[in-house]
């Protein structure tokens, strides 16, 4: 595998959690205009129109499960074991948060959204099975 090929996909769940910002704040800002809520109650974390809260909720999961995500990869290749296996590995991963995120901010149905975040959990526990097999072997 070449160089870098494990971090494209961790650039692009970071391109996830910055677009996932702006719409955040494009929420927040559409309910601040139609008079929903004022600006100032965001400061204070009070209650939040549910418009903009699933969207808070989606964000905050951005940095629960991926955390172990970014580890991974940073070990995948210090380790040498980013190779084409671990690559796919990590952009099924990625496809999957995506596909959970927009799930999160429209519809939020938990009929898709659960086996979707489950998905992902098993590819991620592959990748750090495979990266314990490749220090085994190694």
């Amino acid at each position: 595998m070449t160089a870098y090929q494990i971090f494209w996909p961790l650039l692009a769940h970071v391109a996830l959690v910055y677009g996932i910002y702006a719409l955040l704040g494009t929420r927040r800002a559409k309910m601040v205009r139609a008079g929903k809520i004022e600006q100032s109650e965001y400061r204070e974390n009070r209650d939040e129109p549910a418009e903009s809260l699933v969207v808070k909720n989606c964000l905050a999961n951005q940095f629960e499960l991926p955390v172990l995500f970014y580890a991974c990869c940073v070990l995948l290749y210090v380790t040498e074991a980013d190779n084409l296996v671990s690559v796919c590995l990590a952009w099924t991963f990625v496809i999957l948060r995506y596909a959970h995120a927009v799930i999160h901010v429209t519809s939020n149905d938990l009929r898709y959204r659960s086996p979707i975040f489950a998905a992902g959990y098993l590819v991620l526990a592959a990748m750090w099975g495979w990266l314990a097999i490749w220090m085994a072997v190694g």
